[in-house]
């Protein structure tokens, strides 16, 4: 029996540049086993791919070793926290450019 857990372990590890900031999670109830990733922040685009293709991917890969061990498996990637609010972020910026297009008219 193929263990989930080390195989999606193995997979990710290859692909990042902070292996010992791999975790996973997992979990099951009704609807399955749930996979939950976490990475290192550097390591997203790794694991998601360009247009997501890594992802699904490897989300192909471990409903392939769910079906040898008949179960359904679904993995989430967590984002990685920032340390701040990406909505506050985007709004200071607008704010930001708003401002300095204002001053760039001249109005005074």
């Amino acid at each position: 029996m193929i263990d989930d857990v080390q195989f999606l372990e193995y997979v990710v590890k290859a692909l990042v540049n902070y292996p010992e900031d791999v975790k996973i999670k997992r979990t099951v109830d009704e609807m399955g086993v749930l996979m939950t990733l976490d990475v290192h922040p550097e390591d997203m685009g790794k694991v998601i791919g360009r247009s997501g293709n890594t992802a699904k991917a490897i989300r192909i890969l471990l409903r392939i070793v769910g079906m040898k061990n008949n179960a359904r498996i679904n993995l989430k990637i967590n984002e990685p926290n920032m340390g701040f609010d990406h909505r506050a972020h985007n709004t200071s910026t607008t704010s930001r450019d708003l401002d300095t297009a204002i001053d760039d008219l001249n109005l005074e």
